[in-house]
Formats: C-alpha cells, structure tokens, sequence
C-alpha cells in the first residue's frame, strides 16, 4: 500500500503539472472504485482551475478555484499516470487539461475519490479522526505521552493509530522505532519520556529521507513519471529477518505477527 512518502511523492509530482492548470474534460471509465465515484466529479471538475494540491495522511487534495477539493486515496496499488502513451485497463478517471493527461490506475481498485467542500475539510469524518501531522509542528513528545497515558496497547500498534498520529504506516513505524531504540512490543504508555523525545524526531527523518528517495516501491507502486522510488534499499529493518543489525551491536533482526501485520526488530538495541 501506498504510505504517507508515497502520497506526497505523487502530490509534488502531479503538483509540477497540475497547479495553475484549468480541467478541460474528466472521464471515468467505470461507476467506482472501493466506492461510488461523486455524482457531479464530471460537472465540477470540467472547466475548474486546480488552484493547488496537498496531503492530508495518506489522502491527496486536489484544489479547485470553485472551492471544491477532489480527495483521493491511492488504496493498495494506485498511482497517477501523466501523459501516458497507452490507454490501461485499469486507468479508471482521466483528467485533462490543456496540456497534460493524468490518468488514475488502481488495478485492484481499493482507492477512492470524493469531492468535498474545501471549508468543510477538517469536518469530513475521516479527516477529523485524525491525529496530527507527523511531519507537522503538533507532533511532539508530549503529544505523545498524552495519547498513549496508561494504554497497555504495543508501542508499534500504538503508533498505528491514525487518531495518534495520522498518516504512519507498515514501513516506517517499523524503521523509526528501531532509529529510537524502542521494542515494538513494549506496552505504549511504558515508553519513557526520553524514548518519546528520540521517537519524534526519528519518525520525522525516516519519512523525510524516505520522500527524498522518491518513496519505498513495494508491489505495484510507482511515481507518476513512472520512476520508481529506492528508500527500499535503505531499510534497516522492514524485511531483513534474520540478517545482522547495522548498529553493529551482534543484534539479529527478527521478524513477528503483531496485530495481523509483520513487525521487525532487533531484540538487542531495541529495549
């Protein structure tokens, strides 16, 4: 699935082309994705000036000067396409304008697409169960401490938790614990203060670094030029069952099911 990296690689990679420019035809190609396309996506968005675009968690925004915001979700395996030289089977919405073609493929189309008004945004429901921005300034230690006071509940699983922090995924909870020194499996509210402090930042370099690579490409993700992201080759981690720890420390880093998904870790220098 698309992370957070991800979707703001594909923001700023659809931003150089899209900002500024006006809609000159929408087509879908089928009635849905995970759910119903909006009645009037065609009518509202033909002729509208996409103003700018933006990410809230792991959903895209595009804004229009009609205040009105297409939100997207990119599910399991979607990307935009730009310019494209062929027509895809599984290109499910074309945006036009008058000099680019941007086409939404979701082959397992778990992704979605809604309009909203751009005032009510904060208000939709699954914005407004959002914790804040990891990136973002209301990230902090004592953010933290408070969401996770006296929660039994593993750290990993914790931070999981779009209501804590919005936007974090699989991947790079898994790398910013280990960057923290933190066991994935210690209860959330024993994480001491300290830890809490090397967490944020931590969370904040890994997913930096990560957009700075153009994103993990896992599976069927790509950038919408179609390049292909590489922070894959610098997990520490994700994926390395049983290979040494590169702290150096004789640590092994071991893999196991937390909360139906893998967590890896090394048992040595994460306490």
């Amino acid at each position: 699935m698309p992370e957070l990296p991800e979707v703001e690689t594909t923001i700023r990679g659809l931003a150089r082309f899209m900002e500024g420019a006006q809609v000159t035809r929408v087509q879908l190609n089928r009635p849905d994705l995970r759910r119903p396309f909006p009645p009037d996506l065609v009518q509202a968005m033909t002729g509208a000036t996409i103003t700018s675009l933006g990410r809230r968690a792991k959903y895209g925004l595009l804004h229009t000067d009609r205040d009105r915001t297409l939100v997207f979700h990119l599910g399991m395996s979607g990307r935009w396409r730009i310019d494209p030289d062929d027509d895809h089977t599984h290109d499910h919405m074309i945006i036009e304008t008058e000099h680019h073609r941007f086409a939404l493929n979701d082959p397992r189309r778990f992704g979605s697409v809604d309009l909203l008004d751009t005032g009510s945004l904060d208000a939709w429901s699954p914005f407004a169960a959002l914790g804040p921005e990891p990136l973002g300034e209301a990230l902090s230690a004592d953010h933290l401490r408070h969401a996770l006071a006296g929660r039994k509940q593993a750290i990993k699983l914790c931070l999981l938790d779009q209501g804590i922090v919005a936007g974090l995924g699989n991947i790079y909870v898994c790398e910013a614990l280990w960057r923290a020194g933190i066991n994935p499996k210690k209860a959330g509210g024993r994480v001491s203060k300290a830890a809490l402090e090397r967490l944020v930042p931590a969370i904040r370099e890994v997913l930096t670094q990560s957009i700075a690579d153009g994103g993990s490409t896992l599976r069927d993700y790509a950038q919408p030029d179609g390049e292909l992201g590489y922070f894959a080759t610098r997990f520490d981690v994700y994926g390395r069952t049983g290979e040494p720890c590169r702290r150096e420390d004789g640590g092994t880093i071991r893999r196991f099911e937390q909360g139906g998904r893998s967590s890896w870790y090394c048992p040595r220098c994460q306490r």
